[in-house]
């Protein structure tokens, strides 16, 4: 009897033992220090998301997650609630997003602030603030890898098309006809050699001419100087051209001579000779003209003139 009492007092020892040393950890590890709560309303999928979660402004632990419930005012809405400490800059730009810690899976609420400087926003238990929750890096990459997704399926397709049984052999026939444009270009070498074979001759050809050419131009030179001596000649003092600007004064005198005596004596004459065959012709004409009207008057003569006022037999003509 004596053993077992000392194995139930052992026994209950031990318990006590136990139990205290848990109470101690609990009380030893409470947390102490009062948070503020915030709270998060969304309607996007928080995987991984657990409460007693960190709760981290850009880096930072700040918190932690209190609780996670759905909305009963709103349903398919989530509502987070945080407890966060007193001095963590919360103000009305600060936003929450979703972050994973490695590659355990283990998600916790990362704060970040889009201007610094902002006002902050003040909390209670019977007034609590939201924080907006924007899609995190892996919200992101799946909306952008589900349009990436997309892009290639479409893709996919119109190189299906390409590939089609028509379009092999369009570019069957373009790697044809590229075969044989090669084959064409292979043979312009060959038949170029003739011409490359007389480059020398063509060469040899073009120096004799280019000599040829310049024999002609010395001739040519030579040529421009004898003109230069008789341009000099003609243009000299006792030259050909002053000679003959002195037989052209000399002849213009004396057809300046001959003109003053053609004006003085010559002239009259032909202008009264002029005269006379004018008023000749003035005469013919009316007599040509009496005729034509009165041929009988080369018989009986030219009629009498009737007398006009004044004169004997002179009768006022009436209306």
């Amino acid at each position: 009897m004596e053993n077992r009492s000392h194995a139930l007092m052992t026994g209950l020892f031990t318990i006590a033992l136990v139990v205290a040393a848990v109470l101690a950890g609990i009380w030893f590890n409470r947390d102490r220090v009062q948070r503020v709560p915030y709270q998060i309303a969304t309607t996007q999928s928080i995987p991984g998301l657990n409460p007693q979660a960190a709760v981290r402004y850009r880096g930072l632990e700040v918190g932690k997650v209190d609780n996670i419930d759905f909305d009963p005012k709103i349903s398919g809405q989530i509502l987070i609630g945080l407890a966060i400490d007193p001095d963590a800059p919360i103000t009305t730009t600060t936003f929450a997003t979703l972050g994973y810690q490695g590659v355990t899976g283990i998600a916790f609420i990362q704060l970040d602030d889009d201007k610094t400087g902002s006002p902050r926003v003040s909390s209670s238990a019977g007034h609590t603030a939201r924080i907006p929750l924007r899609p995190g890096f892996l919200d992101q990459l799946e909306k952008r890898g589900t349009i990436i997704l997309d892009k290639a399926e479409a893709l996919t397709t119109r190189m299906n098309q390409l590939a089609s049984p028509a379009n092999q052999k369009i570019i069957l026939g373009a790697f044809e006809d590229v075969s044989k444009t090669a084959v064409a270009y292979r043979a312009l070498p060959e038949q170029l050699q003739p011409a490359l074979a007389r480059l020398p001759e063509l060469a040899g050809k073009a120096e004799q001419s280019m000599a040829a050419l310049n024999t002609l131009s010395a001739s040519a030179t030579r040529m421009t100087d004898h003109i230069d001596q008789i341009a000099t000649g003609l243009q000299g003092p006792n030259g050909a051209i002053t000679r003959l600007n002195t037989t052209v004064d000399r002849v213009g005198g004396s057809l300046e001579a001959v003109t003053s005596d053609l004006e003085l004596q010559t002239l009259p004459h032909v202008v009264a000779m002029t005269d006379e065959a004018r008023t000749s012709l003035r005469a013919l004409k009316r007599t040509a003209t009496v005729l034509s009207d009165r041929p009988q008057s080369l018989l009986f003569g030219a009629p009498n003139t009737a007398p006009g006022p004044g004169e004997p037999g002179f009768v006022a003509p009436t209306k």
